[in-house]
């Protein structure tokens, strides 16, 4: 319910200077060409999803170490492997509602500091116990890092290069899943004893994640926080100049750090009114479908090559996993780069989920697939080629750009929620799949809920692509109808 202030009559804690002006300074940075800035953004923003991807699959080799040295049973490994999930979950969905209230650039070093001290005392765990804790305590982090990073760069960007900026931003994850087996691989034939090689492996997770703290804590508040939550023209306009090199950061930081520390009113109730509801349903549904095949295929990559070949030893299965990573997974990330701003949106995320039904669907029904080793690893290759080049990215993508302003950082970081959700029981359910219904059963599952995907895309997402983040939402619309409300003080 929205107030009136009894003095000045206009809503309470609802911006009040929205005006014809707020149009032409916001339309200044949709208009806008690639600068020094939206790069050094990318590249900071980025860097958490390069920890992220490997701290998520760094776990996978790890427990290949852990299951003989601590005699873990089905149970525990399944834990292992996904209780940072259910931590990602909780914290997207925290930080995402914080990044709304209190600002962007106050929280946005914040996760990274939870995810390095999650990295760093989970190598020195003593036992599976504190393991687990240490594991949720760096998920929070992680998680974290969805809503903050996408919104971040999102109201930063031009309208032109939006979707690139984003997916580049989402892309350094690809680094991370070639860089797991690349270091799994080193400390495997380094000759260390294992009980130090997997602890090293957990730790090196969080050296990305404190080399760019600082960088994070120079990037100034967003202008669309600062005009649309604040009707701060003033410090939009400067923060825009500082972004397309003409100057003025330093005044520009001084006036965002005290607009940011003002509290805010909770506009979370929006994305459950008919208007958003459709697209929060749609985003983070497709997001929990996606996670579910993709994380129970990728955390569990080295069961599924096991179930594949079970004379394999472990260095030669971390080779067949890196080598998909590189010919697979990363070609994808590039394409979807490279394409989003032409195709769209929803035409990718279609062609991404309909190609994984695709090939986890003839790895499901055709037995001698999953029986022969070059004809199971061109699917599953296929398959890794469409995720990124498809929903991984595109999940990311859409909730940083249809939700307006005051909800858009808790929007995706309930989407992101949902989606490691998704994560958690894929990743929890596919060692039991792939020992009770061995590698078709697994794959028939993955395809299933890909399916899913591809139809809830179809029936509930809208297509942003070229268009200012404040006509997708509508944002001025929504708050000239939130000050025509009339409610008693």
């Amino acid at each position: 319910m929205l107030v009136k202030d009894s003095q000045t009559g206009s809503l309470a804690n609802e911006p009040s200077h929205i005006t014809p002006h707020a149009h032409e300074v916001l339309a200044q940075l949709d208009n806008s060409g690639l600068s020094r800035f939206h790069w050094k953004a990318m590249i900071t923003s980025g860097m958490g999803f390069f920890t992220d991807a490997y701290d998520l699959f760094i776990i996978g080799a790890a427990l290949t170490i852990l299951n003989p040295l601590w005699h873990l049973n089905a149970l525990e490994t399944s834990l292992v492997a996904s209780t940072s999930l259910v931590a990602a979950a909780l914290g997207s969905y925290i930080f995402g509602l914080l990044a709304d209230r209190i600002g962007r650039h106050a929280i946005y070093g914040l996760t990274l500091i939870v995810l390095a001290a999650g990295a760093i005392i989970s190598a020195l765990s003593p036992n599976i116990y504190f393991l687990l804790i240490f594991r949720f305590i760096m998920g929070l982090g992680i998680g974290g890092d969805y809503p903050l990073s996408a919104t971040l760069m999102s109201e930063y960007s031009n309208r032109k290069d939006r979707g690139k900026l984003i997916t580049m931003v989402f892309s350094m994850q690809g680094l991370g899943l070639i860089l797991g087996p690349l270091v799994a691989l080193i400390l495997l034939v380094s000759g260390l004893h294992p009980d130090l090689t997997w602890r090293i492996m957990l730790a090196l997770g969080a050296v990305p994640a404190l080399a760019t703290f600082y960088l994070r804590r120079q990037i100034e508040e967003t202008p669309r926080y600062a005009l649309m939550m604040h009707g701060n023209a003033e410090a939009a306009q400067q923060t825009i100049s500082n972004v397309t090199g003409n100057g003025a950061a330093k005044k520009s930081a001084k006036v965002q750090k005290q607009q940011t520390q003002q509290p805010k009113k909770s506009w979370f109730y929006l994305l459950f009114t008919p208007r958003f509801l459709k697209w929060v349903i749609g985003t983070a549904g497709a997001w929990f479908l996606l996670d579910i095949a993709y994380y129970g295929t990728t955390i569990s990559g080295s069961l599924v090559l096991k179930s594949l070949n079970s004379h394999a030893d472990t260095v030669t299965n971390m080779l067949y996993t890196l080598g998909i990573f590189v010919i697979a997974a990363m070609p994808g990330y590039i394409v979807a780069a490279l394409t989003i701003d032409r195709l769209g949106r929803k035409k990718i995320q279609c062609i991404g989920f309909a190609m994984m039904t695709l090939a986890y669907g003839l790895l499901a029904l055709v037995p001698g697939l999953t029986q022969s080793t070059l004809p199971f690893l061109s699917l599953y290759a296929l398959s890794y080629f469409f995720t990124e080049f498809g929903p991984n990215v595109t999940t990311f993508v859409y909730p940083a750009e249809i939700f307006p302003t005051m909800v858009r950082s808790s929007a995706h970081g309930l989407a992101a929620a949902l989606g490691k959700l998704g994560a958690f029981i894929g990743a929890f359910a596919f060692p039991y799949l792939l020992t009770s219904f061995k590698l078709p059963g697994a794959m028939g599952v993955a395809a299933v809920v890909s399916l899913l995907g591809l139809l809830l895309t179809i029936f509930t997402l809208p297509e942003p692509n070229q268009r200012s983040l404040e006509e997708i939402a509508g944002d001025h619309e929504l708050l000239a109808e939130m000050k025509k409300e009339q409610v008693p003080a």
